[in-house]
């Protein structure tokens, strides 16, 4: 087998995987919520406005304020979904795997033993790392 095959390998290793599976259903779901779509929908429409506000050269900061405020709720309405949690921790999960799996590759390219190179984890201070893949 060459390295191709090998990581096509791995690519269905990663589909089979649990926060995988978790992360497409979570973002199922969250397509499938009619009133989240709808939510989303409107917000990306405030931001559009919100936009065209702000390019003006006559910018009526009333109105910017009334849009800013609009984009709030809407995101914070979005972000109260329960299908919309579900998705953001479902991502969150599936994304720390593909931070570590490249994370191991990268150690790999380098010369580093794929048995037992381990990628540093994310401690939150950037100062501690070489920086974020």
């Amino acid at each position: 087998m060459n390295v191709i095959e090998i990581t096509r390998q791995l690519g269905k290793a990663i589909q089979q995987d649990k926060r995988y599976l978790d992360y497409i259903a979570a973002r199922q779901k969250n397509d499938a919520d009619e009133e989240l779509q709808k939510l989303i929908g409107e917000f990306n429409m405030g931001r559009m406005q919100l936009n065209r506000e702000m390019s003006k050269s006559d910018k009526d900061q009333d109105k910017i304020s009334e849009l800013n405020l609009k984009i709030r709720d809407l995101y914070a309405k979005i972000m109260s979904n329960e299908n919309m949690a579900q998705f953001n921790d479902a991502k969150q999960d599936f994304d720390d795997l593909m931070i570590e799996i490249n994370g191991i590759l990268q150690l790999c390219a380098n010369g580093e033993d794929p048995d037992t190179c381990e990628p540093q984890k994310c401690t939150g201070s950037c100062s501690t790392c070489g920086g974020c893949h």
